[in-house]
């Protein structure tokens, strides 16, 4: 019956949270007086996403619950002891300056638009319900979706088989009637291509365009491809690449 519906990724997918991130970081800096400490704004991203990224994997290992990383993310990066007020406190007044940045990538609302009376849409992210709840009612486009799944709430997380397959599950449809749309070629891309859905990574950089995709993803640069592949689904085919 070919592909019936979509399940999105968020963040770097349909929302903008790379520049986000960087904006809203420099600015918290700048207001905080920390800014000189890192040397510039881009040392200032790169260390917190380091962190940020180890203090993920121990979320999505089970050895902390998501506040708990989100504290330690700060503790980490300001390289001191703080209660748990603290660092929630912190972390509340970063958030101010990084949601006054939040944007949809131009392309998103075209391709739902394009997709509305064709396929089913939901959402899969490795974040938390109200995280994402919230960010995609303030972007206008949380009633494009029929569910929105989380792994926070779910219990396991991209890339386990079994994230893919609860999202299978909201929308009752077997992984092959379902696409995945993401931006990490192995947590999204070789995840959902393992999980048995149709695996389409987003590589809107093209920085990495030299690397193949994993074994079954199909590579877009701009999610305006995707009518066209959906329509065309060479899912046993040869894998998309763009050089």
């Amino acid at each position: 019956m070919g592909i019936r519906a979509v399940v999105w990724d968020v963040d770097d997918t349909l929302f903008d949270y790379t520049t986000a991130d960087r904006e809203g970081l420099r600015a918290h800096l700048l207001a905080e007086g920390l800014l000189a400490r890192y040397g510039s704004a881009e040392e200032a991203l790169a260390l917190w996403r380091e962190i940020t990224d180890a203090q993920w994997a121990r979320f999505a290992a089970g050895e902390v619950d998501f506040v708990t990383q989100r504290r330690d993310r700060t503790r980490v990066f300001l390289g001191r002891e703080l209660t748990d007020q603290e660092a929630d406190d912190w972390f509340g007044r970063y958030l101010v300056h990084y949601e006054a940045a939040w944007s949809l990538f131009p392309d998103v609302l075209p391709v739902l638009d394009a997709l509305a009376a064709t396929h089913r849409h939901a959402v899969l992210s490795n974040s938390s319900l109200p995280v994402q709840d919230r960010k995609l009612r303030v972007l206008g486009v949380h009633d494009r979706f029929e569910a929105i799944l989380c792994a926070a709430e779910l219990g396991v997380s991209k890339p386990e088989p079994g994230a893919f397959l609860a999202a299978c599950a909201a929308l009752s449809l077997p992984p092959e009637q379902v696409a995945y749309v993401g931006d990490h070629r192995e947590i999204d891309g070789r995840g959902a291509a393992e999980a048995g859905l149709l695996s389409v990574w987003i590589d809107r950089t093209g920085g990495r365009a030299a690397v193949d995709p994993p074994e079954g993803p199909r590579r877009i640069a701009s999610l305006a491809e995707l009518p066209a592949l959906l329509c065309g689904d060479t899912r046993f085919g040869p894998p998309r690449s763009f050089r």
